[in-house]
Formats: structure tokens, sequence, C-alpha cells
């Protein structure tokens, strides 16, 4: 029900921006509007101010499913229209004003965009700090120079373009636009007893890594550095028979040594339970060497071992704040780049070079807006400004049943001086239509196998 809540809740909120931008734009145009409506189906609430706006006459409705929502204009091609209103008509108002209103729909959930980062930057958002846990063996980033436990300062994707890393999730972000653009990335890393920070040169231009949920893999980073500690144990598992307890500190396993809590996990799984590995913790100041027979399971066709505990501890976290005029900077960065990531993204989907199951649907959004309602407001807002932009950049797309579409018949009108005829207007009307349900029907297959595949 949380998800289904929230599901509803954001398209509901998208939505109502959405529209709204329509509306003030169509407002501030001179243009008379009709009906201001959220969702389709019966109404639930109707509202008709008594004091409009000069020359407005304009209905407000929330209909019962908030799954679109449309602003009626006065507008000669719908109807006839009063003499006396068809300065207020608009078909009849410049073609500037025209492109502006419906520009702006799109527009406003940019804005929505740069207002939710705004606010989370003014805020404060708690994230792990860029301490990067032990790489995968023989992975692009162990072959760099990674060994875990380093910090990273800075990053250089471009030569005149150093930005400095917070947090792990804003090294995140900064990896997944070297991909996009197709850059390495330089890092400027550093451990505790380094003389100076060194560099390190992540290949992500060179290997032509995606941009998707599995670039960190790709590169063997696995993660935020974590301790290696244990958490809960199951009252049967093989942690507890063994006598290890809730805090002990794994120092090594077999005589190796353990840098975190994701390299712990990896000795834990490869061993698969085929023999005792010797676990040396630290507990209460004392060293102890305790034999672990882990619990053979398998998962997803393949044998792993299991300890039935809880292996590794929160990382390190730092909040990350920023100034009133700061705020407003990043927020305005973040949703432009995040708006050519979306681009770039769809580009590379056409001509090959990134997979359709990349696009994602309504069960999808459903599912990651009731995660992260779960979590807390911040993740909530995160995840809805980049939804947000998501479908402020879609609907600009040359497709002609989106506002975009509509901006590509005034450019025509624009460079010949004369609309698009209605027959050429409903042939790519009826096009569009097919296109964008196919592109639903790839993204609700992509939804139906990522959550039930």
């Amino acid at each position: 029900m949380q998800t289904l809540l929230a599901f509803a809740l954001t398209i509901a909120i998208l939505i109502a921006i959405h529209e709204w931008g329509h509306y003030r734009a169509a407002v501030a145009m001179g243009v008379r509007v009709l009906r201001f409506s959220i969702g389709f189906g019966p109404e639930l609430l109707r509202y008709k101010p008594r004091r409009q706006r000069p020359g407005q006459d304009t209905e407000f409705a929330l209909c019962a499913f908030p799954l679109g929502g449309y602003v009626r204009m006065l507008d000669e091609r719908e109807g006839p229209v009063a003499a006396d209103d068809l300065p207020q008509a608009f078909n009849r108002k410049p073609l500037g004003a025209r492109a502006f209103i419906v520009a702006a729909g799109p527009l406003a959930n940019l804005l929505l965009a740069v207002v939710l980062y705004a606010a989370l930057n003014w805020t404060g958002v708690a994230e792990p700090q860029p301490i990067l846990a032990a790489p995968l063996a023989g992975s692009p980033a162990a072959e760099a120079g990674l060994s875990g436990g380093e910090r990273v300062r800075s990053a250089v994707i471009e030569p005149d373009d150093r930005r400095e890393v917070p947090s792990f999730e804003s090294l995140r972000w900064i990896l997944t636009q070297a991909a996009v653009r197709q850059r390495d990335v330089v890092l400027e890393v550093e451990r505790p007893g380094d003389a100076a920070p060194r560099q390190i040169r992540l290949p992500i231009g060179r290997l032509g890594l995606a941009p998707d949920v599995q670039l960190l893999a790709q590169l063997g980073l696995t993660g935020p550095w974590t301790p290696p500690v244990l958490g809960d144990l199951q009252a049967e598992g093989a942690a507890a028979r063994a006598g290890l307890q809730t805090g002990d500190r794994v120092l090594r396993v077999n005589g190796q040594l353990v840098s975190d809590g994701q390299a712990l996990r990896r000795l834990i799984r490869e061993s698969q339970g085929r023999r005792p590995l010797a676990f040396e913790v630290e507990r209460g100041g004392r060293r102890l060497v305790i034999s672990v027979q882990p619990d053979r399971v398998e998962e997803a066709q393949t044998v792993v071992g299991r300890i039935g505990a809880y292996v590794g501890g929160p990382p390190e976290m730092v909040v990350v704040r920023y100034g009133p005029w700061e705020g407003v900077q990043r927020a305005l960065s973040r949703t432009v780049e995040m708006s050519e990531l979306t681009l770039r993204m769809i580009g590379r989907m056409l001509i090959g070079e990134a997979s359709v199951k990349n696009l994602s649907g309504p069960l999808t959004i459903a599912d990651y807006a009731g995660r992260s309602v779960a979590i807390g407001w911040q993740a909530y807002v995160q995840f809805l400004a980049v939804i947000s932009i998501s479908l402020g950049v879609l609907n600009l797309l040359p497709l002609p049943v989106l506002d975009g579409g509509h901006l590509m018949y005034y450019l025509w009108e624009a460079v010949t001086g004369r609309p698009v005829s209605n027959a050429w207007m409903e042939r790519l009307q009826r096009g569009g239509v097919v296109l964008l349900i196919l592109l639903m029907s790839i993204a609700l297959f992509n939804d139906i196998s990522r959550l039930f595949g």
C-alpha cells in the first residue's frame, strides 16, 4: 500500500507541476484557460474561483486516476469561439507565445528539480565518506593502483574540470558523467600515513564503459569502505556456532589481512563452505583465533559460503551541506548535468551503444518511490527530482504526441511561414502514438524483467 500511495503521490506532483507550467504561461500570454485538470476518470473535486484573473474563466478539477492531466485553452480548432473572445484564443496568439506556452510544462518540471536539489543542499544530506573499499582482484581499479582504504579528494574528467569529492555519492555521479562523455577519470587519493596524495587514472573512456548501474562493478569498485566487524548473528548460524560475537572485528582470515567489510564478505562467499576458516578477531582488546565452518548455500545457480551474520559495519558518514547561493548553483548544475545524461543515454540507445534495458517504466518508478519513502524524506526528494528531470527532458523530445513535437511544428512554421497542415499533423500524431506505445511496452517489459525475472 505504501508503494502504491508513494507512486500516486509522485505522479500527481509531477503532472500538477507540468500542467501548472502550461497554465501559468497561458495566463501570462493572455490565453483563456477553460479547464485545469489533474488526472482522468471520475471527478473527485471541482472548483471554480469566484475571483478570476482578468479574462479568465478557469475550472480546476482533480480526478480519480492521477496518471495524466491537461490544460484546456480557448482554441478555434476545438470549437467555435465568439468574435469578442478571439484575441484570447490560443491559435490566434503569435508563434513565440504559443511556443512558450508549450515549452513551459517541461521547463516547470526542470525548475522543480532545481528547487528540490537546492532544498537538499541547504538542509544537508548524510552520505558515505569517499573512502574506497578494496577493489576486486584483477579489476581496472586494482590494476590502476587502488587497494582499499583510499580517501578520494578530487576528480578530473576534463583538463579544466577539477571537482572536489565530498562524498561517495558525489564520486559515483562523477564516474557516471565520465562514462557518458567516454572520458577517463583522474582521482586524487590518499591513505592514512601517506606523505602526499597520489593520482590514479580510471580507464573509463579507454574501456568504453557504459553509464549504467553496472559501472562501479565493471571498474571493480565495490562501494564505500566499511569496518570488518560483525553485526547481528543468527542464533543457529555458522558464526554463532563457532563462538563469534556481535562487535568482533575481523583482522585476518586464514592469515590473509582483511581490509574492510566488503573484502570479508568476499572471502566468506568465495570459500563456498568447503573447509573451516581461521578468523583472527579483536574482542575487548584481546586477539582470538576462532575456527568457523561456513554454511554452503546455493545462490543464483552457484554455491557460496555464509556464516549467518551481518558482515561489515556502517560506512563513515558525512553531512554534505551548502550555503544559500552555492546550494542554488549546485542545484542548477546538477539539473543540467542530469538532463545531459538523460539525453546522451537516449542517443546511445538510438545508435545501439547502450541497451534499451536501461528504459524504466511505471512498475520500476513505483518500486523506487516506495523504497525511497521507506528510507526517508530526503531519499524521496532526490528520487522526485530525478523523475521530474526525466519527465521534463522526455517531453521535449521531438515526438508528435509530446510537447517537443508541437515545438517542432512551430519550428516548421517559423521556417516556412505556414503551419503544418491538419492532414500531416494527423499522420504524425498517429505515428507518434505508435512509437510511444512501443517505448512504453519496452519499458514495461524491462520493469517486469527486473522485478520478477
